[in-house]
């Protein structure tokens, strides 16, 4: 649903596209994407691409020089943030982990979903993939404009901005737009805001916290929020995947989801393919989608945005995909945990100790 509305929109657009991605993969997906890209240059929309060079790398389908030599020949802007170059550990944390889109200044997009073929095909080893992104307009289409231009500005020494980058938007029904806050993790600049969003939004919880996150190593400050929150009574669910796109760290996740089981907490395991969804959704009043991981790369090291809705009707409708997607779990017992072999517990063990890191 994501890329039929995103092309759609772009087809639309009238002055600029701007891009910000962790990474695009080498795929029919992205191959589709850049020729629409061209196709609007030819029409004169400015259109200008960023993506995380440790991300690209770290994709088994990369954008390579020769890709990108072809994309610029066809009059888009793209670059590479922050180039990994000797030495390379230098390059390890403070990683572009965004995913945003503005249109027009007008219609952005922000979530969990890079660009590429397997959120449709899936993979062969995981199955279906599962995210969730949020397209939005109003007032919060500003904040995402601002974070792009700061971003792409820094990286590449120009001055974009303007007027015509930050149009007047018009009101939402229902104030909608007033009810969307969008909390940017930079790191240097506001290092804990996302952390801080989502511990406070934890503790204000009177009746339930729902969360789904694909890599569930969450800091020592928003696993004490969950525990204060179960002491008070709060109903805490957790889904995880039951498979993941990567080693070691779900180990780990699986270690600290049944520590917090043995707390009173309900965990899921998501048995659908890969849920990579960031997202929660508290008392049935409001929810957060966005970019941030509950680990510690994404709340203490790399630049993220998360979007917090202030909206009972939305935050519903994810309460109503999580509960689908709960018919297709798992629920994590100490009779599950049980099964889980000697070696299995302790990576997990050790990933816990290695939370900072992960």
């Amino acid at each position: 649903d994501k890329f039929v509305d995103l092309f759609e929109n772009i087809r639309h657009a009238r002055h600029h596209i701007h891009l910000e991605y962790f990474n695009f993969r080498n795929d029919s997906i992205a191959n589709a994407l850049f020729s629409l890209l061209a196709e609007k240059v030819k029409e004169g929309v400015e259109v200008r691409a960023m993506f995380d060079a440790f991300g690209n790398w770290s994709n088994n389908q990369p954008l390579k020089e020769r890709h990108l030599k072809s994309i610029r020949a066809q009059g888009i802007e793209i670059v590479k943030f922050d180039p990994i170059t000797f030495p390379w550990v230098n390059h390890a944390i403070h990683r572009d982990h965004r995913k945003i889109v503005v249109i027009d200044g007008k219609i952005g997009y922000t979530g969990g979903m890079n660009i590429a073929d397997y959120y449709i095909n899936g993979l062969p080893k995981i199955g279906k993939w599962h995210d969730m992104h949020i397209h939005l307009e109003g007032d919060a289409v500003r904040y995402l404009q601002g974070i792009f231009l700061t971003m792409w500005n820094r990286e590449t020494g120009q001055h974009v901005g303007g007027p015509a980058y930050f149009p007047d938007t018009q009101q939402l029904p229902d104030s909608i737009a007033e009810e969307i806050a969008i909390v940017d993790r930079t790191p240097r600049e506001t290092p804990r805001s996302i952390s801080h969003a989502y511990a406070a939004s934890i503790q204000a919880a009177q009746k339930s916290i729902r969360i789904v996150n694909p890599y569930f190593v969450p800091t020592k400050s928003i696993r004490k929020a969950i525990k204060n929150a179960l002491k008070k009574g709060t109903e805490v669910e957790i889904m995880i995947p039951a498979v993941s796109d990567i080693a070691f760290t779900p180990d780990a996740s699986f270690y600290i989801a049944h520590k917090l089981m043995k707390k009173g907490a309900k965990i899921y395991l998501f048995n659908g393919g890969f849920h990579h969804s960031k997202i929660m959704m508290v008392d049935s009043t409001f929810c957060t989608v966005g970019t941030a991981n509950l680990n510690s790369r994404s709340l203490r090291y790399d630049y993220e945005t998360n979007a917090f809705i202030f909206d009972p009707k939305i935050t519903n409708e994810l309460n109503a995909m999580f509960e689908r997607d709960v018919q297709n779990s798992t629920l994590l017992t100490p009779e599950v945990w049980k099964k889980r072999s000697g070696w299995k517990k302790f990576v997990g063990w050790v990933g816990n100790l290695m939370t900072p890191f992960l």
